[in-house]
């Protein structure tokens, strides 16, 4: 018998609709999973069972009536710990946040929107502090470890999003990226997460990194993230960014397939980037998967320079303005990984800001050509896979910032262009490997069907962690 935990947010709508099991007891399942599966992951900073299970009961009673509230009534989700969710406070990863000093009686637009359409919440994730690194611990919340294998990092800044999901505590969750920080961890934990265009979801209070910053979702599929989109990207007043609202849904035409689009495939940015040889191999079949479904594939590259050191000035900069306001006492309490970037941005000149804007234009210039060539660029996710868990950078990678082994994802927070992180095989220690797909800037809907294709294809079939 599947165990309720395992499904997918579709499946579990279709289930309720049919009267086949229960929110309440989808909501066990996730809860059991939980108890059983995080003490040796740490996935969650808090989680509600008995708020959980009392909204799930409400869900239940609206479904024995044929009334559910909205797309997602009774779906047990998650929430990092850097969105605003109204009754519990956000915390951030960091001990300079104090929990009393909060009112707590306000969701960020996207938390808001689940709760309109009746997800059930579960809990809120593990973030590295202030969201500000590829790996997930902090000096608030520790360590969190990869479902796969613990001892290995579950990436960031989403780790305990992905960790969550992809323990089986609820199909769905939210996480934010800044430079890869859905699709890194979703690369190491083998589930599905996607990066909007930037403004698609409204996202508030605005991020102090700026326009790097992107909420998305993190699910079992694409399917799930495409009916998840069509939730959170509702527009808010909050967020002055935002774009207008998308006409239909994100599912329509999910299943038309990629026959007969134009896709570049990268394997390593023109040979910038040394990739693990098991990754290489897989991200290739995904790619040759594409080209038997239709799509005419051309090995290319982008050709454009590693724009690392214009992301720094721009993330370091936003480090630096998070927190600006603590003092030097407090100061002590931070990361110190943190603490270095904070120092680093806090020295930049308002010219330094505006020359990396001006290499994030011509970026964003250069890859708007590149998609009026190509519906789609193929590259890995990341160039390795999981590592040490509590490390920001793999002992003896020569990396100092986590920049160094993520140089496919953080170009295209840059850019804003929607990309999605799509399991693709495992290498020989059974760690989860990841193809990424970026789409022009607004082409979601695009990038989400591609993925789409691959799951349905079977090429992003993964093994669960074991013991599920």
């Amino acid at each position: 018998m599947t165990d309720l935990a395992d499904l997918t947010a579709t499946e579990l709508l279709s289930g309720y609709s049919t009267g086949a099991f229960s929110p309440v007891e989808a909501t066990r399942a996730a809860l059991e999973r939980i108890e059983r599966k995080d003490p040796a992951v740490n996935a969650f900073v808090r989680v509600d069972a008995e708020d959980a299970l009392a909204h799930a009961a409400e869900s239940q009673e609206r479904w024995l009536k044929r009334e559910p509230a909205g797309l997602l009534d009774g779906v047990p989700v998650s929430v990092k710990d850097i969105l605003l969710q109204r009754g519990g406070p956000t915390l951030r990863g960091s001990l300079t946040v104090r929990a009393e000093g909060q009112p707590w009686d306000e969701d960020a637009p996207s938390v808001g929107r689940l709760r309109e359409h009746g997800a059930v919440f579960l809990g809120k994730t593990t973030t590295p502090e202030f969201a500000w690194k590829g790996v997930t611990d902090s000096p608030r919340h520790g360590v969190t470890g990869n479902p796969y294998d613990p001892r290995r990092t579950a990436g960031g800044s989403s780790g305990g999003s992905a960790a969550a999901v992809a323990l089986g505590a609820g199909p769905l969750s939210l996480g934010t990226d800044g430079g890869g920080s859905v699709r890194i961890p979703a690369s190491f934990c083998g589930i599905f997460a996607l990066k909007p265009t930037y403004g698609r979801v409204p996202h508030y209070p605005a991020s102090p990194f700026g326009t790097l910053a992107h909420v998305g979702p993190m699910t079992r599929d694409a399917l799930d993230a495409a009916l998840l989109m069509d939730v959170i990207t509702g527009q808010d007043w909050r967020d002055w960014s935002q774009l207008e609202q998308v006409r239909g849904s994100f599912r329509d035409g999910i299943d038309s397939g990629v026959a007969g689009l134009h896709i570049a495939y990268s394997p390593s940015l023109g040979g910038q980037v040394p990739v693990n040889p098991h990754v290489a191999e897989a991200v290739r079949h995904a790619v040759e998967r594409l080209a038997a479904l239709g799509a005419h594939v051309e090995e290319t590259d982008p050709d454009f320079a590693e724009p690392v050191e214009a992301f720094h000035t721009l993330w370091f900069s936003g480090a630096a303005r998070v927190v600006q306001h603590l003092g030097a006492e407090q100061r002590e309490l931070l990361d110190p990984g943190l603490r270095e970037i904070v120092e680093q941005g806090a020295g930049y000149s308002a010219l330094d800001y505006l020359a990396a804007v001006d290499v994030r234009m011509a970026l964003g210039q250069k890859m708007g050509r590149f998609h009026s060539r190509y519906d789609l660029l193929v590259t890995p996710t990341l160039p390795i896979t999981a590592f040490e868990a509590g490390v920001e950078v793999p002992k003896g990678s020569g990396h100092h910032r986590w920049t160094g082994w993520t140089p496919f994802t953080y170009p295209f927070n840059l850019t804003q262009q929607p990309a999605a992180s799509v399991p693709c095989g495992a290498d020989p220690d059974g760690l989860p490997i990841g193809v990424q797909l970026v789409g022009a800037r607004h082409a979601d809907a695009l990038v989400l069907r591609a993925a789409h294709a691959l799951y349905a294809d079977g090429a992003a079939s993964i093994t669960p962690p074991g013991g599920n």
